[in-house]
């Protein structure tokens, strides 16, 4: 779940093409992408450093290294390159001297340390020792302290060297309302705390009191405050209060002062936008998140509040899109965001007094983040031709300025990817995309319909390996934006809300008919398949319309009675589902692909991380059981030691494999 009839008007656009003589891009490739995130320009703002995921094959696990691009994009360095480590967040010190990252480098818990790389030379030294893990950092405007979030020390680890496996294990003794994380594991009451660095002496000091987490540390212009985010509530697995709070720099651990008192979530950490100071400290921008019932269904907005206290203010109340990442203007006048809308995230601008949001940047492009010095800015942005790159910002113009996949790019052929436009079975207009197989085959062709996860996120003008994947091995690929996603206002994401199959399966039937309609499928040769809630309504569809011939569902769940207790998501289902033994009704009626699997007969195959506390194995290991009973065909593959997202590279090489497999086994 949420870490995605008949058509009458199609608009299409051919984004692609690498020369013809280029090969179909093949399973093997996925380990050929290089993975570009976190930009950080130097306060100069002639350099931006950034980091680079990429796949050893040997080792069979993803690293991250630093690199660096000059600002025009005619350099670039490679900046760390230790063999079986890795290096992450890069932030550069105020003088522009140091860069700082976050490694495990030499510890023998992997516990994280932050580490600065010195750029008149030397080996990179870490700057901390502290007990527990480095989880995020930010410099101060002096550059003599860092604000760090440290989580806790694991009291099962051990302080000398014997190997955890030589101690007995202990009881794993649970006392929180939520007592599970994807990754995590069971939770204890280990905390993400607050503590400031000196970074002459080494030494850090908590800043706060209480026993809560803290997160996304900013400090004020003068270095006198830091902004942070924090739920303080009595017991926060119980409400999605995170409200912005601010602690002054001097002086021993005290309480912080609280200055935002919406109910819901003010900057929620799950989408890494920082509180932003105004240059002159008097406010701080930050995203305050939807009506508290609707969670992550409601539309997250710009708001700005006083850094003395006050009463916010929503900057765009009247945008009915999800906005984030703000960046203020020199002058104060002004903040840059990020604003999500229909399969696009662009660059915009906005008054901080309110009023119209002026769209930046165009093009069909999807940027992630942002980042700016000395009216330089920079932002990560993908499309459909290539991932992630580093881009600089002329006037509205975004400028590629790092080239990390272009070598593999050359190499391959991309299919064509079109927009659509649909009408569901109620008449909603639903957006979508469509890619026709790269064999160039005429008539009706094997067609796979694929389904983004969430279900509160979209399809987008990104980069997507499965759908070129598919393409190169002669299937059309069919994907829409149905009701319950983002990128179309609240209204319409909240109207899978209670009801997770719903409308979502009419929506996306209508992209199947209108690429039946329009002489491209094969309506005898079709597939379905998704991850996450992707997988969920691919149980849906398959439990409400017989046509698929072929199926793949991962890391999903039909026995929705199942989740409750076993998975992560206790809060989020008795806010929107009611609990089961009050509401019976609402949990049944989303449990329907489980409880009626014998309207299903297509071939299922299931896949899932056997570590996956997002969405747990045995919701995996109950369908498959349901139709081996009925003697549906079907298949049930574990990935051990993986979470909800697959990370070992031979394991998502194995997944990409498997789909391939299962489609040709029913669809050709």
């Amino acid at each position: 779940m949420k870490s995605n009839y008949l058509a009458f008007a199609v608009a299409t656009t051919a984004i692609c093409a690498s020369p013809t003589a280029a090969r179909p891009i093949a399973v093997s490739d996925i380990n050929n992408i290089r993975d570009v995130s976190a930009p950080a320009i130097d306060p100069s703002g002639t350099w931006v450093a950034y980091q680079v995921g990429s796949v050893d094959v040997k080792a069979d696990k993803a690293f991250t290294h630093l690199w660096m691009t000059s600002w025009d994009g005619a350099r670039t360095l490679q900046l760390t390159s230790r063999e079986k480590e890795s290096e992450s967040t890069p932030r550069w010190s105020p003088d522009g001297r140091y860069l700082g990252f976050i490694s495990s480098r030499t510890d023998k818990h992997d516990n994280d340390q932050l580490w600065l790389l010195d750029r008149t030379g030397g080996e990179a030294r870490p700057l901390t020792k502290v007990d527990g893990s480095v989880v995020d950092y930010a410099w101060s405007p002096n550059g003599r302290q860092i604000a760090l979030i440290v989580l806790d020390p694991d009291p099962e680890q051990s302080s000398d060297d014997a190997k955890d496996d030589d101690k007995p294990p202990k009881p794993i003794v649970i006392d929180r309302f939520q007592f599970k994380r994807d990754i995590e594991g069971y939770l204890s009451n280990r905390r993400q705390r607050l503590m400031l660095l000196d970074v002459a002496s080494g030494q850090a000091r908590r800043l706060v009191t209480g026993d809560f987490d803290d997160y996304l540390p900013a400090f004020s212009p003068d270095g006198s405050q830091i902004a942070f985010v924090s739920n303080r509530d009595k017991d926060p697995d119980r409400t999605y209060n995170t409200d912005l709070w601010v602690v002054p720099t001097n002086g021993a651990a005290q309480a912080p002062t609280r200055l935002t008192i919406f109910a819901g979530d003010d900057n929620d950490p799950d989408y890494s936008s920082y509180p932003a100071w105004s240059p002159d400290g008097r406010s701080i921008a930050y995203i305050q998140g939807g009506p508290v019932e609707l969670f992550s269904y409601g539309t997250r907005h710009l708001a700005v509040v006083p850094a003395s206290g006050g009463e916010p203010r929503v900057v765009t109340a009247s945008l009915d899109r999800n906005v984030g990442n703000p960046i203020w203007s020199a002058d104060g006048k002004s903040l840059r965001i990020i604003v999500e809308d229909d399969k696009a995230q662009y660059l915009a601008s906005v008054p901080a007094s309110g009023g119209a949001v002026r769209r930046l940047t165009t093009g069909k492009t999807v940027v992630w983040a942002q980042a700016e010095a000395k009216g330089h800015a920079v932002a990560l942005a993908e499309d459909f031709a290539r991932p992630p790159e580093v881009f600089a910002l002329d006037g509205t113009n975004l400028r590629r300025i790092s080239r990390q996949n272009d070598a593999w790019l050359a190499d391959v052929q991309l299919a064509p990817v079109e927009d659509t436009v649909l009408h569901s079975k109620d008449g909603t207009e639903v957006h979508g995309f469509l890619v026709r197989p790269l064999t160039g085959a005429n008539g009706r062709v094997p067609t796979v319909l694929r389904l983004h996860g969430g279900p509160q996120s979209q399809f987008d003008y990104g980069f997507t390996f499965e759908w070129q994947l598919l393409a190169a091995n002669g299937y059309a690929v069919v994907a829409a934006n149905p009701r319950g996603g983002t990128g179309f206002g609240q209204d319409y994401a909240k109207a899978l809300y209670a009801d997770w199959g719903g409308v979502a399966v009419p929506d996306v039937l209508a992209a199947v008919d209108d690429a039946v309609a329009r002489g491209i499928a094969d309506p005898n040769r079709l597939g379905v398949g998704g991850w996450s809630y992707g997988g969920m309504l691919t149980n849906y569809t398959i439990a409400s319309d017989p046509r698929f011939k072929a199926a793949t569902s991962g890391a999903s769940i039909s026995n929705i009675l199942a989740g409750y207790g076993t998975d992560q998501y206790i809060r989020d289902y008795e806010v929107e589902l009611g609990k089961p033994w009050e509401h019976l009704d609402v949990w049944m009626k989303n449990s329907y692909p489980f409880y009626h699997v014998d309207k299903i007969v297509t071939p299922t195959l299931f896949q899932v991380g056997d570590k996956d506390f997002n969405v747990p194995l045995l919701n995996s290991e109950q369908m498959y059981q349901a139709l081996k009973s009925r003697g549906v065909p079907t298949e049930l593959v574990i990935y051990p030691g993986q979470y909800h997202g697959l990370k070992r590279p031979s394991f998502l090489r194995d997944r990409y494999q498997r789909y391939l497999d299962w489609y040709a086994k029913y669809l050709k």
